[in-house]
């Protein structure tokens, strides 16, 4: 590890409309040591997702808000620095919500993925088309849906990051897709 420092997003306030700069406060504290079944995580990549203005509101949602002076919540992609916990070793790269920080110190078990070493796969794939992106895409077209060749396929959310999934996976299929997009 480079730093003892940890540098982090927290919620200051809960939007009202467009998020403001007000809403979000830049704070500096010292990386936390893992304990037991706990991994410290370096962030390589955040996800910026939609969601993320969901959970800064205090509206009955999916699963709790994020906390007034709580870290931002949000997907990230990190290295494995120190480890408590037996699944996982330091140097591995793993995903799951460690927040709008340089560093996590998170329970192991909460960890969504441990990314294999795929030689010639870039990381960031692992968070749009071959992670929970592309298998909420290929799931609920493939499975729910049941499309057959030739059918026409339409996506009502084609810009968005499982839309734009889908209708790639409905051309591999044979599908004729056609894509709706909205604009601001």
């Amino acid at each position: 590890m480079t730093s003892n420092l940890n540098y982090q997003w927290k919620l200051a306030r809960r939007p009202i409309g467009d998020i403001r700069d007000e809403d979000l406060s830049w704070h500096t504290t010292s990386v936390v040591k893992p304990n037991h079944r706990e991994v410290l995580v370096r962030t390589i990549y955040l996800s910026l997702d939609p969601t993320n203005r969901i959970w800064m509101s205090d509206m009955d949602q999916y699963m709790p808000p994020v906390e007034l002076g709580g870290v931002m919540r949000g997907g990230a992609m990190g290295e494995v620095l120190e480890t408590k916990h037996p699944g996982y070793k330091v140097g591995d790269i793993v995903t799951g919500l460690f927040g709008w920080q340089t560093y996590s110190t998170v329970n192991g078990d909460n960890i969504r993925m441990s990314i294999p070493n795929g030689k010639g796969v870039p990381l960031p794939a692992w968070m749009s088309v071959l992670g929970l992106t592309g298998v909420t895409a290929y799931f609920g077209l493939v499975d729910i849906c049941r499309p057959t060749k030739g059918e026409t396929l339409v996506v009502t959310g084609a810009a968005g990051a499982v839309g734009s999934i889908a209708g790639q996976i409905g051309k591999i299929l044979g599908m004729r897709v056609v894509g709706i997009a909205g604009s601001a």
